[in-house]
């Protein structure tokens, strides 16, 4: 068992959003759905054993949920990231691009339910596939699920615990959590990062409000993607996996009742990328430079 707040992505924070009513608009439908997009770049950013690589992509979310009565919720929402690696002269990994065009796609299912006092119960189990193209899709699944708890007081601030639990291509994951949304004044606010952002939820950001109606959010989070191999690549079905620690700031905007801008600028810090072989033993590892970058979030809701 590793313990490690690897591969949280949308579904670690998923069940506390439907506990948040008012992160949704007012409708008298018991319906609400959204749509997603975010595009990103992350600068070259060198290897210490030599070479650089920099990536774009984009994460795209889509998802509903129902108003079971009683202050219960189900819903369901569909993944998919999109990562285009490019490396220059990786002499770090003999010369050669450990891979190229990661992706995901899967699913979950986010459900709450209402207990007395203000509390809320979730439970958001998910199945994903990652894989680089050309990887055995069979070999690529990672499922589990995440738990939580969350007290809502009086003056609409949340607080709660969540626990993650995974199966990652040849690796389990066990990851405790905090879900915060407080706000301190009319101004302040500390809040998880966006699931469904560049960063990823498994951090902290706080914001402040300006009269034009803009937010602007300082934050940090930790962030893992591990992934299949390509069974024709350098290392045949091997494991890939990159980490950091995003540190950004976040500028949003409400275009609308029911869409919001999010802009991103950052520098991803204490950044590493790993190869393992196919049953998960490290073949290599090699850490690079803080990363300068750019990414946006837009979302509709309805």
């Amino acid at each position: 068992m590793r313990c490690t707040p690897a591969r949280l992505g949308a579904t670690a924070f998923m069940t506390a959003a439907l506990a948040v009513s008012s992160a949704a608009p007012a409708q008298e439908s018991p319906w609400r759905s959204f749509v997603s997009v975010s595009p990103l770049y992350e600068a070259a950013a060198d290897l210490d054993g030599g070479g650089d690589f920099s990536v774009g992509g984009v994460i795209l979310r889509a998802g509903t949920s129902r108003d079971l009565g009683g202050g219960n919720r189900a819903g369901i929402t569909l993944n998919y990231d999109y990562y285009d690696y490019s490396f220059s002269d990786p002499v770090a990994f003999g010369g050669t691009a450990p891979w190229n065009i990661i992706q995901r796609y899967g699913f979950s299912l986010p459900t709450s339910f209402a207990l007395r006092d203000g509390w809320s119960v979730g439970v958001t189990p998910s199945v994903d596939w990652f894989k680089e193209n050309g990887a055995q899709t069979s070999d690529s699944l990672v499922w589990g699920a995440t738990f939580s708890a969350i007290k809502r007081f009086d003056n609409g601030n949340l607080l709660g615990l969540g626990v993650a639990a995974f199966d990652r291509i040849e690796e389990t994951s066990f990851f405790p959590f905090p879900i915060v949304d407080w706000r301190f004044g009319q101004r302040w606010r500390l809040i998880n990062p966006l699931a469904a952002g560049p960063t990823g939820p498994a951090g902290l950001e706080l914001d402040y409000l300006f009269d034009n109606g803009w937010t602007v959010g300082l934050g940090a989070s930790y962030r893992v993607t591990r992934f299949r191999l390509s069974d024709s690549g350098p290392t045949p079905n091997g494991i890939g996996e990159v980490s950091g620690v995003p540190v950004f700031l976040r500028a949003t905007r409400d275009l609308g009742k029911t869409t919001t801008l999010n802009l991103y600028g950052g520098v991803i810090a204490s950044g590493e990328l790993r190869v393992e072989d196919p049953s998960g033993n490290l073949i290599r590892k090699e850490e690079f430079d803080p990363a300068p970058f750019v990414g946006a979030n837009f979302v509709a809701r309805f």
